[in-house]
């Protein structure tokens, strides 16, 4: 799916994500989908790059607004260290670009740069022909590493 272009934003694919995370250990991977997506759905398995991954909802379900405090939770989340990267996956890569641009802005305000990027396809990908996520593209097609919460 095309995000299109966010200020302070960039895109990066699930495989060039993936290998940022293998080669950069100061590099983080912020899921930022709901609780029931993480649980039913499931999550990238970071366990062999030595990386836990971060589970923060940028959005609840049901109203689905943006989380106010997100960008602190991050923060809190990394322990108050900030890293060089930041890379943000929700489901197709929409609500993700969303939530990076937000802790990107914050940040900025802050005087403090950090490269935030976002997955671009997601977790699941864009939907197929038959209406399906999942045979198109995203993390879990691109074969990497995930796992059942």
């Amino acid at each position: 799916m095309s995000t299109g272009n966010v200020p302070g934003v960039g895109e990066v694919l699930p495989v060039a994500a993936w290998t940022r995370l293998k080669n950069d250990e100061d590099a983080r991977l912020i899921d930022v989908r709901t609780q029931a997506e993480w649980s039913f759905v499931g999550i990238p398995d970071l366990s062999e790059l030595g990386h836990a991954l971060i589970c923060l909802e940028w959005a609840t379900f049901p109203g689905m607004s943006p989380n106010p405090r997100f960008a602190d939770l991050v923060l809190e989340a990394l322990g108050g260290h900030i890293p060089g990267t930041l890379m943000f996956l929700c489901r197709s890569g929409v609500r993700s670009k969303s939530a990076a641009a937000a802790v990107a802005t914050k940040y900025a305000e802050n005087g403090v740069v950090v490269d935030c990027l976002n997955v671009a396809e997601g977790f699941e990908g864009d939907l197929n022909e038959d209406g399906h996520r999942g045979f198109r593209n995203g993390w879990k097609f691109r074969g990497l590493a995930w796992r059942q919460s």
